[in-house]
């Protein structure tokens, strides 16, 4: 067991502290960084090079973190403690994938462990992360990798789950094209670009800034600063939504239905990104959406996400067992989670 952790400090306009504060509230609550790291840097007052600072360690950070925990855990042999070990990925993707100078990694990661989690597992830190400076990234890789088969070792060096790896190979394989899930591994590490959606009747693409986008008719990419301070997000006539998720919404909303078209239903709704699109396109048509999650606090969160809408109905239940009638919606999406 890693040393005993203290309560955490008073808030910090440190961008490492926030990135910590980020990473613990997702292994604790869930949460989503999309949702609280914006809202968390403009609380703090952190700007500029701090907010882009802040944004590339715990987006970085959390992307990479299968790789990194493969090299904490050889290094470190020992259970961790959660705080600890957000702290230690943090070090060290400062380490092995920034270009942040080896002491100034390891001391700012042993500072912000003195400062936000305690005193005692400072030493921990100091002499796991001096460990992990000693190679660079790919030296690393081949010593956690040694000996693993193939899938194994792609499930570390591209941080996937091996299920995920497993999965997305048998996928290829009935196009005929497993030769190509390395690359496509890879893709999906790719730091994605900040899509907005405009919500029909609400605002359009022309409202916001950015180029606009690919595959959804909403969309925009924001080209820099902070989508927060875009007054329709603020309010939310518009929000920040990937173009896939837009399309899953954009698919529904376009299906030939035969007959009444009066009442949507989102099964598992939260966040609360598609079922805001689908209310918007929905309130255009005269029609309802019944926006379900199972979750309450996830619930809460499709709630802020439609506020601006008034053709909604947020509801909390089980989607296997909820108190609708057979044949009562005319548009149904189940977008399950995975979890």
């Amino acid at each position: 067991m890693s040393p005993s952790v203290a309560s955490p400090k008073a808030p910090s306009s440190d961008p490492r502290s926030v990135a910590l504060e980020v990473m613990r509230a997702v292994d604790e609550r869930q949460a989503y960084v999309n949702l609280i790291l914006p809202g968390l840097l403009r609380e703090r007052g952190v700007e500029g090079r701090d907010a882009a600072l802040a944004t590339e360690l715990t987006h970085g950070t959390i992307r990479r973190q299968g790789t990194y925990d493969a090299i904490l855990d050889t290094l470190a042999k020992r259970e961790i403690d959660p705080a600890v070990r957000d702290a230690l990925r943090l070090g060290a993707h400062q380490l092995l994938s920034m270009r942040v100078p080896s002491h100034a990694a390891v001391s700012t990661t042993v500072s912000l462990v003195r400062r936000d989690i305690g005193h005692k597992p400072a030493g921990f830190v100091n002499a796991v992360l001096r460990r992990v400076a000693e190679k660079d990234l790919e030296m690393w890789l081949d010593v956690v990798t040694r000996g693993l088969d193939d899938d194994a070792a792609l499930s570390i060096r591209t941080s996937h789950p091996r299920w995920i790896v497993d999965e997305l190979r048998k996928a290829l394989r009935v196009i005929d094209a497993p030769d190509e899930l390395p690359a496509l591994l890879a893709a999906d590490n790719a730091p994605p670009r900040v899509t907005l959606v405009s919500r029909p009747g609400l605002s359009s693409p022309d409202d916001l800034p950015g180029d606009p986008g690919t595959v959804s008719p909403y969309a925009k990419i924001l080209t820099g600063g902070d989508p927060g301070e875009i007054p329709e997000v603020r309010d939310g006539r518009a929000g920040v939504q990937d173009e896939g998720s837009q399309m899953v919404a954009v698919t529904l909303a376009e299906a030939s239905v035969e007959g009444s078209d009066s009442r949507w239903l989102d099964l598992c709704a939260g966040p609360g990104g598609k079922a805001a699109l689908l209310g918007a396109i929905a309130a255009q048509r005269g029609a309802t959406l019944v926006a379900n999650e199972v979750q309450p606090h996830r619930a809460d969160l499709v709630r802020q996400a439609v506020r601006a809408l008034e053709n909604i109905e947020v509801t909390v239940h089980d989607g296997r067992e909820g108190p609708w009638e057979s044949g009562s919606f005319d548009r149904v999406i189940v977008d399950a989670p995975c979890t």
